[in-house]
């Protein structure tokens, strides 16, 4: 077990523990329900372990799994009415701390493919954050495109909370705009295979200092019969450095102590460095006030529909062919 904390934190020290939980194996909606069971006595049971313990957070598809022979069809979705969701709340709500979980979600149209979903749930039991996934990993993930765009919260201990997912996490865009919109503990759960553990770690690690924010990243962890998932949850500071590194066991709890109010302090005070501030007033210091005019093509192109990089002609997987020839699977499950 990781830790830079104790089991109990002071006024403004926020107690975070990340739970790399074993990437389950779900063949069916009966096996959901047997990671919800799991899922609320993990709060249980860290909150027990750790009585000052302020936010939990849980990784991606540690609730539905990742099958993806059946991970769209109707019996494998929730959505936030869902009894499955009512018990995550009322886990927060009797341990009086804050969790972040995951959720495949029904989408509104039942003729469109569902949502890869985050909720931030508060220590009241109430949904305070509901993020779905901007960047599903493609050509794989059948997800719709979020539509929320990045939320961001207020969390405890003068934390401003945003959630990404997983693939998320390699566009730095996203990270701005948590930023930008105010958050200084970017959140990010994911259900990586080990393809892309070194990556993992270094954007975690350019969010938070390009964005002077905390990072907390944690992953899947264990081996589904196909792939091995990597756990190593990652804590950054808002310099860049990690804090914390969890390892490759499953069930490992990384904790981690922050203090939000230094990520406030810092992109106050800070000249040298404040790169997030900078970009909006290049040059400072020969103009006065800065130059604030837009000087990136790619976004006016992005801003307008206009979006083609010089080699768009030339890339060659521009679709899910070899994964879903026939489209994403929709309704009842085949009997």
């Amino acid at each position: 077990m990781g830790s830079t904390g104790s089991v109990s934190s002071w006024d403004e020290a926020l107690l975070t523990a990340m739970i790399q939980y074993p990437v389950p194996v779900i063949r069916g909606p009966e096996d959901i329900q047997v990671q919800v069971d799991k899922i609320c006595k993990t709060v249980d049971n860290t909150k027990a372990g750790y009585p000052g313990l302020d936010l939990i957070v849980f990784p991606e598809y540690s609730t539905q799994g990742l099958n993806t022979k059946i991970w769209t069809y109707d019996e494998m979705l929730l959505t936030l009415e869902s009894p499955e969701i009512g018990r995550f709340r009322e886990a927060c709500k009797r341990n009086s701390v804050w969790g972040v979980f995951s959720l495949m979600e029904r989408n509104e149209d039942p003729k469109k493919p569902p949502y890869n979903s985050a909720i931030i749930i508060n220590a009241d039991g109430d949904i305070a954050l509901h993020y779905r996934k901007l960047q599903p990993w493609v050509p794989i993930e059948p997800w719709s495109p979020g539509n929320y765009g990045m939320p961001v919260c207020d969390g405890p201990k003068g934390s401003k909370l945003a959630v990404c997912i997983c693939h998320d996490g390699m566009f730095p865009e996203l990270a701005r705009e948590a930023a930008y919109k105010g958050c200084n503990v970017y959140i990010r759960i994911s259900g990586y295979s080990t393809q892309v553990n070194d990556q993992w770690i270094w954007t975690n690690k350019s969010n938070a200092w390009q964005n002077l924010m905390y990072t907390l990243a944690v992953n899947l962890a264990g081996y589904d019969e196909v792939f091995y998932y990597f756990g190593e949850g990652t804590v950054c500071n808002y310099d860049g450095n990690v804090i914390q590194q969890g390892h490759r066991n499953p069930w490992e709890i990384v904790t981690a102590e922050l203090f939000p109010r230094l990520v406030d302090k810092a992109r106050e005070n800070w000249a040298l460095e404040n790169n997030i501030f900078n970009l909006g007033c290049r040059a400072y210091v020969g103009k006065p006030g800065g130059e604030r005019e837009n000087y990136l093509t790619w976004v006016r192109d992005l801003a307008e529909g206009k979006y083609k990089l010089p080699w768009d002609d030339k890339i060659k997987i521009r679709d899910g062919w070899e994964y879903y020839p026939d489209g994403v699977k929709l309704g009842p499950m085949p009997k």
